[in-house]
């Protein structure tokens, strides 16, 4: 009898039916054609395999001595010799130097973190956010304090909307009580400084709501009667 089955019905019977499927997957390999495919597939993905771990001893090498060379960059931030701390001594390497030598470490991306923030300190806005926002973290508390820096910046620059933007990421970034208050409040401020009087008494009322215990809780709602009142007229 004819087979009369369609494609599609064939198709099925493959997916359904395990012994249909192994049939179907030795003729497969059974084909020189084939077997010379699979086995070039496999030749590859070795090939990426072994590049990936290649790279991955390579990159925690390398971050070990991105973290030695960074010793002295770090020192010198503390000792609020920013200077040096970006650019090295001469002999040790500054946060720049590790930034263009190991950029693809974890220790170059901290290196992103303390740039920005020693530009900051030194008035350098733009360079400042430049660096932060090549900046990333899973540590929830240093990830917010890198969106709030960029914030610092671009209040510092006159650019009150994305100053906006960046406190509201910094206030939002797994909300917590030591830190969000202090968002917030400058999320207010960017807010006021940009005419949103509303938003910003908003951002207050979030700290009274939310954040009962802040020590930032008395002048939040002096903050937020006053805005309420402008937001008003």
């Amino acid at each position: 009898m004819a087979n009369t089955k369609t494609k599609k019905e064939e198709g099925i019977e493959i997916l359904e039916d395990p012994e249909v499927l192994a049939g179907k997957a030795e003729e497969f390999f059974n084909s020189s054609k084939n077997k010379n495919l699979v086995f070039g597939i496999g030749g590859v993905i070795a090939i990426a395999i072994l590049a990936f771990l290649g790279y991955k001893y390579y990159i925690t090498g390398q971050n070990a001595e991105a973290q030695k060379e960074m010793f002295q960059a770090v020192h010198y931030f503390e000792a609020d010799s920013l200077g040096k701390a970006l650019n090295g001594d001469g002999i040790n390497y500054g946060f720049l130097d590790i930034i263009d030598n190991y950029g693809g470490t974890d220790a170059g991306n901290i290196a992103n973190f303390y740039a920005g923030t020693a530009f900051l300190k030194m008035g350098n806005a733009e360079s400042a956010i430049s660096y932060l926002e090549s900046f990333s973290s899973s540590d929830y508390v240093v990830q917010a304090r890198a969106y709030a820096l960029v914030g610092d910046a671009n209040m510092e620059l006159g650019d009150y909307s994305a100053a906006v933007s960046a406190y509201d990421k910094a206030a939002s970034h797994k909300p917590n009580k030591e830190y969000t208050p202090i968002y917030l409040q400058k999320l207010a401020v960017a807010q006021e400084a940009n005419g949103k009087f509303s938003a910003a008494a908003d951002a207050y009322a979030q700290i009274v709501d939310e954040y009962p215990n802040s020590s930032l809780v008395q002048e939040a709602k002096k903050h937020k009667a006053r805005l309420q009142g402008l937001a008003a007229e």
